[in-house]
C-alpha cells in the first residue's frame, strides 16, 4: 500500500486536514516503543493509499519523542510522498521544516493552510512562484472550510508514483559545495537522493547520523571544522542561517503584504482574555460556565430522562419480567438485573452529563481558547517552580487521564516531566464525573459551584505538589522556558465538533462495556455470596457476604476521614481503583441491594447516599479523597511507561494516596467541626489535622535538596549508621 506522510507545524490545522482527507477509515494507536499517539486512515477516493498523521513539530532534529518519531518514520520508512501543511499567515516559521523535508528528496506536495485568513487581512501569496522556489507542487488551501483539500489529495497521490528525486539546491553557493564534497565522502552507502540530507545533518553534527557514517565522519569532520571556522559559528547555527536567509528571499518574493494595518480579530480578543488582570477571572467564569451547563442544567436534564426513564422504566423492568416469565433462576437474575443492568446502568446513566461536558471542551479547543488557557496558567505554574507545558497535560487529562499523561513526554525539563505524570490525574477527568455528579446531587442539592471546585482543587493540588516535589533531589531542576503558538480564534468546524465529542463519548462506553461491566460483575458476586469455603460458597444476604467482610475490615482507616462508618463507602473506594466509574457502579449494586430501588427512580440512590453518610463533610471528605487519590489501573500503567519503572510508579501512587488522605482528613475535620460544632471526642482527630498541616507547613518550607544529599537520603545513613 502506498504510503503518504502527513506532517506539519503545530496548530497548522493538520488534524482537520487529516481527518476530512482520511474521513471514517481511521485507525489510533501507538508509535512502537513510545506513547506518542500514531493516526493513520486511506485517503479518499484512493483504497490503496495510506495516510499516517505524523506528530506536529517544528523541525526534523530529534530533541523531543514526537521530532524522533517523525524522523524515523521519514527517514527509515520512507513513505513515497510527504504532504506539508504550512500555516499561510506565519510562512517564514512553517518554511523552515519545509525546507528540512525537502532535503529528504521524497516528492513533497505543500498545503498553504488557512489561506482564507490571509486574504481576509488583505495579504497576497503567490502559490506558483512559491512552488518554483521551493521545487514541489503548492496548493492554497483552508481544511477548516474544505477548501482545496481535493487538489491536495490528487496531488499527493500522483507524487506518489514518480519515487524519490535528487533535492533542489537552494542555499549559497560556498554551503552548496561543502555538501557536495561531503556527499562525495559518503558516497554509496547511501542512495544518491539522500546524500544531501546526510550531508546537511553531518554539518548539524547529528548524533544519530554521525554514528550512522562510522570511520567516514572523521574526515568529514575536518571539513565541517574548517567551514566552522570560517564563518565563526557551530555547524547547527549555520545551517539555520543559510535555511532562513533562503526563506526570507522566498517570503519577500511570494508573500505581498496589505499597506492597510490589519489587527485581527483574534489579536483584539487576546487583549482582554490573555490580560494581566482580567484573565484568570475570565477563565474561572468559563470553567464554571462549563460545568454548570454540564451537570447542573442541560446535562442533568437529560441524566435524569436515562436513570429515570430509559433505565428505571423501560429496560430494568422489561428485563425483570422476562426473566420471572422464563422461570430463570434468583442468583442468575440478580447477576443480569441488580448487577450488570444496575451497575453499569449506574455509570452509563450519566453519559449524557459526559457528552455535554466532552462537547463544551471541544468546542473551547476548536476555537482556539484551549491554548490561551496554558498561556495563562504559565504564569500561575512558573511561581510553583513548574513550566506552563505542565497545565498542557492537566488540560488533556479533564478528559481522560491517560493521555493526559502521555501527553507529559513533550516536556524536556525531566524534573518536570516527571512531576507531572505524578500530579496530572488530579484533575476531574470524565471517569470522575459520575462521582462529582453523584455527590453535588445526593448531599449538596446539585449545587453548581462543586465541580469547577472540583477543577481548581485538581490545579490546586497540582501547584502544591509542585512545590513539595521540587524540594526533592529526584526532581532538582528549572522549569523549562514555554513557548506556544496561539492559533487564530476559529469558529468551531461542526462536523469535527460532533466527531470529537463522540469519539470521546464512545470511549467512555466501551470503557462501560468491558473494563466496568467486568468490575460490577466480580462486585456483584462478592456482595450476593460468602467465600467460606469449609461450609461452600452460598449466596447469602448482602451484610454477610465477602464483600461485606472485605469493606469492615478496612473501613477503619477511613475514620479520620469521616466515612469509614459505612462499609459500602470503603468497598466502593477501593473497586474506584479499578476504574472510577465503578465507584457509582458500586453504588448501584450495593444501594440496589439494600431494596431502595435505584432502576425504578435515579433520584432515589440520592437520599440513599445522604443517609449513608454521617454528615455533609464526610461526603465532602469522599469525594476529594476519590478525585485526588491513586488513578484507575489504566492510568497507572501509562504512568509506569512513562516513569520507566514500577519502584517509580509505586513512589507516585503512594504519594498520590498519601497526599488524598491528608487533604480528605483536614477538610472532613475542620468542616464537621463548622457542621457539627465542636465535641470532645473530636479532639483527637483536630490533633490529628494539626500533626499533618506541620507536616504540609515542613515540606513546603524546608530548604531544598541539593545534588549531594537528600531529605530521605539523610534518614537512610542515619538508619544505617545506628543499625552500624
Amino acid at each position: 500500500m502506498t504510503k503518504i506522510a502527513l506532517i506539519g507545524n503545530p496548530n497548522s490545522g493538520k488534524t482537520t486536514m487529516f481527518n476530512d482527507l482520511t474521513g471514517s477509515t481511521q485507525r489510533v494507536g501507538n508509535w512502537p516503543g513510545v506513547t506518542v499517539e500514531k493516526k493513520e486512515g486511506k485517503l479518499k477516493g484512493h483504497g490503496d493509499v495510506k495516510v499516517v498523521d505524523l506528530p506536529g513539530i517544528y523541525s526534523l532534529s530529534p530533541y523531543s519523542p514526537e521530532e524522533v518519531v517523525s524522523r524515523d518514520f521519514l527517514v527509515k520508512e520512507t513513505p513515497e510522498a510527504i504532504i506539508n501543511i504550512v500555516d499561510a499567515t506565519n510562512l517564514e516559521r512553517n518554511l523552515y521544516l519545509t525546507m528540512q523535508i525537502l532535503d529528504l528528496g521524497i516528492p513533497v506536495v505543500v498545503a498553504l493552510n488557512m489561506i482564507d485568513v490571509v486574504e481576509k487581512r488583505g495579504d497576497t501569496v503567490d502559490a506558483d512562484g512559491l512552488a518554483k522556489c521551493l521545487g514541489c507542487d503548492v496548493v492554497p488551501t483552508s481544511a477548516l472550510k474544505g477548501r482545496g483539500l481535493r487538489d491536495i489529495a490528487e496531488k499527493a497521490a500522483a507524487a506518489a508514483a514518480v519515487g524519490k528525486r535528487e533535492p533542489k539546491k537552494v542555499l549559497s553557493p560556498d554551503f552548496e559545495a561543502m555538501i557536495i564534497e561531503i556527499g562525495d565522502i559518503i558516497g554509496p552507502s547511501v542512495e544518491d537522493e539522500d546524500r544531501r540530507w546526510y550531508s546537511i545533518k553531518a554539518v548539524e553534527r547529528d548524533e544519530k547520523v554521525i554514528e550512522e557514517l562510522g570511520d567516514k565522519w572523521k574526515a568529514i569532520e575536518k571539513i565541517v571544522s574548517a567551514y566552522e571556522t570560517k564563518k565563526d559559528d557551530d555547524g547547527e547555527s549555520i545551517v539555520a542561517n543559510e535555511r532562513y536567509d533562503y526563506i526570507v528571499k522566498v517570503v519577500r518574493r511570494n508573500l505581498k503584504k496589505s499597506d492597510i494595518e490589519y489587527v485581527s480579530t483574534s489579536d483584539k480578543i487576546d487583549r482582554i482574555v490573555t490580560n494581566r488582570w482580567l484573565a484568570l477571572p475570565i477563565f474561572a467564569l468559563i470553567i464554571f460556565a462549563v460545568y454548570y451547563i454540564s451537570i447542573t442544567t442541560v446535562g442533568t436534564l437529560l441524566t435524569d430522562w436515562v436513570n429515570d426513564v430509559v433505565f428505571g422504566e423501560w429496560i430494568i423492568p422489561t428485563v425483570a419480567d422476562f426473566l420471572e416469565g422464563a422461570d430463570v433462576s434468583d442468583w442468575l437474575s440478580g447477576l443480569i438485573v441488580d448487577g450488570i443492568i444496575s451497575g453499569v446502568g449506574a455509570v452509563l446513566g450519566f453519559l449524557p452529563q459526559m457528552l455535554v461536558l466532552f462537547l463544551m471542551l471541544v468546542l473551547l479547543e476548536q476555537c482556539g481558547y484551549m491554548a490561551r488557557i496554558a498561556f495563562i496558567m504559565d504564569r500561575v505554574f512558573r511561581r510553583f517552580g513548574l513550566s506552563g507545558k505542565s497545565f498542557i497535560p492537566a488540560l488533556i487529562g479533564t478528559g481522560c487521564g491517560i493521555p493526559g499523561i502521555m501527553a507529559a513526554r513533550t516536556i524536556e525539563s525531566e524534573s518536570d516531566r516527571k512531576i507531572t505524570v505524578m500530579t496530572t490525574t488530579f484533575m476531574p477527568c470524565s471517569a470522575k464525573l459520575p462521582v462529582i455528579a453523584l455527590i453535588a446531587g445526593a448531599i449538596f442539592n446539585g449545587n453548581p459551584w462543586i465541580a469547577p471546585a472540583t477543577y481548581f482543587l485538581g490545579i490546586a493540588a497540582i501547584l502544591i505538589s509542585g512545590i513539595i516535589l521540587k524540594k526533592f533531589r529526584t526532581f532538582i531542576g528549572k522549569p523549562t522556558p514555554f513557548i506556544m503558538e496561539l492559533p487564530e480564534y476559529r469558529a468551531p468546524n461542526p462536523k469535527m465538533v460532533v466527531w470529537q465529542t463522540g469519539e470521546r463519548g464512545w470511549a467512555f462506553v466501551k470503557k462501560a462495556g468491558t473494563l466496568i461491566l467486568l468490575a460490577t460483575i466480580l462486585i456483584w458476586f462478592l456482595s450476593a455470596f460468602n467465600l467460606n469455603w469449609d461450609a461452600g460458597i452460598v449466596m447469602v444476604n448482602m451484610d454477610d457476604s465477602a464483600l461485606a467482610w472485605m469493606g469492615r475490615n478496612l473501613e477503619g482507616v477511613f475514620v479520620p476521614l469521616g466515612f469509614g462508618n459505612d462499609w459500602r463507602f470503603t468497598v466502593a473506594t477501593m473497586t474506584g481503583l479499578i476504574a472510577k466509574e465503578n465507584v457509582v457502579a458500586t453504588f448501584g449494586i450495593l444501594f440496589e441491594f439494600a431494596g431502595e430501588g435505584l432502576a425504578e427512580d435515579g433520584a432515589e440512590i440520592w437520599a440513599d447516599v445522604a443517609a449513608a453518610f454521617s454528615s455533609s463533610s464526610a461526603a465532602l471528605s469522599f469525594l476529594l479523597f476519590n478525585l485526588l487519590c491513586a488513578p484507575c489501573f489504566a492510568a497507572i500503567g501509562a504512568m509506569r511507561r512513562e516513569l520507566g519503572t514500577w519502584k517509580a510508579t509505586g513512589v507516585a501512587v503512594t504519594y498520590q494516596c498519601l497526599f488524598a488522605y491528608a487533604i480528605a482528613a483536614i477538610v472532613y475535620q475542620f468542616a464537621v467541626v463548622f457542621e457539627l460544632g465542636f465535641e470532645v471526642e473530636r479532639i483527637p482527630g483536630l490533633m490529628f489535622v494539626v500533626i499533618l498541616l506541620a507536616i504540609f507547613a515542613f515540606l513546603l518550607t524546608r530548604k531544598e535538596d541539593t545534588e549531594e544529599e537528600s531529605l530521605f537520603g539523610n534518614i537512610v545513613d542515619s538508619v544505617r549508621r545506628i543499625k552500624e
